[in-house]
């Protein structure tokens, strides 16, 4: 089950993070994964364990919010059977605090970012007459987060993006879902940790932890896992869904 033999995926953000558990698993799993990032090194060091794991991956320097280098990407590629948009930045702050600088640095990253990339995919997937599209969301946009304004501006807008594709393109044999993780222990928290609380971080790592009912922060792999599923074939009859991963924030907090 969960086979992506044959199959070509694009992961943003495949250098770290949610994007490189994806990636890797994907590789595992069969497909021929291209990782675009940013950061070239990190995108290398994530495409030497896949292929020290004898899969098979390709990385493109881009920056997602520049349509231009996203479409020069995507014509290199050619078809592509899934793409998963996990790029993206965190600011802090609300809307009072929160300059224009960093307002528009957000969007372009975050909104702007997952659309080049689903403008550049989506006529292939329409000609081939199937793709999955897998964005990434946030428990921000379903809940309310101090501090964190225009971060939940953003994945907001990937929420009602995706259910727009999603019905936009149901009829070419196109899905389109996201997943809503809450707080994952990825290297940016830890960076966010170290900068803001210097000689605490045990403790906010603790604190942070804690806020989730179910005690911890999610590891990359366990986001990876169900993206996997939603990309697969057998999530074949899902879409125009959004998946919290959130330790029970949502629902259970109060």
């Amino acid at each position: 089950m969960f086979s992506l033999k044959n199959k070509t995926a694009v992961i943003t953000g495949g250098g770290s993070g949610i994007g490189k558990a994806t990636a890797l698993l994907f590789a595992r799993q069969g497909a021929g994964v291209h990782i675009i990032d940013l950061n070239e090194s990190e995108a290398e060091a994530t495409a030497k364990e896949i292929t020290n794991l004898n899969g098979s991956a390709v990385i493109h320097k881009c920056n997602v919010s520049v349509q231009d280098e996203v479409k020069q990407v995507f014509n290199a590629i050619g078809a592509v059977d899934i793409l998963v948009n996990s790029a993206g930045i965190s600011h802090i702050g609300t809307a009072e605090n929160t300059s224009e600088q960093d307002f528009d640095r957000l969007y372009n990253v975050n909104v702007k970012g997952v659309y080049n990339c689903m403008h550049a995919a989506l006529p292939a997937m329409k000609n081939k007459g199937a793709g999955v599209i897998l964005n990434m969301a946030s428990v921000a946009n379903n809940m309310g987060l101090p501090d964190r304004f225009a971060y939940s501006m953003t994945k907001g807008a990937v929420y009602t993006m995706t259910l727009s594709v999603a019905r936009d393109f149901l009829s070419y044999g196109i899905r389109c879902n996201c997943v809503s993780p809450g707080r994952v222990h990825t290297p940016f928290v830890d960076g966010f940790i170290k900068k803001n609380y210097p000689g605490r971080e045990k403790e906010m790592f603790e604190k942070l932890s804690k806020t989730q009912p179910i005690g911890r922060m999610a590891e990359p792999e366990e986001i990876a896992c169900f993206i996997l599923y939603l990309c697969s074939d057998e999530a074949s009859f899902v879409t125009g869904c959004d998946y919290p991963i959130d330790g029970g924030s949502i629902k259970l907090n109060t």
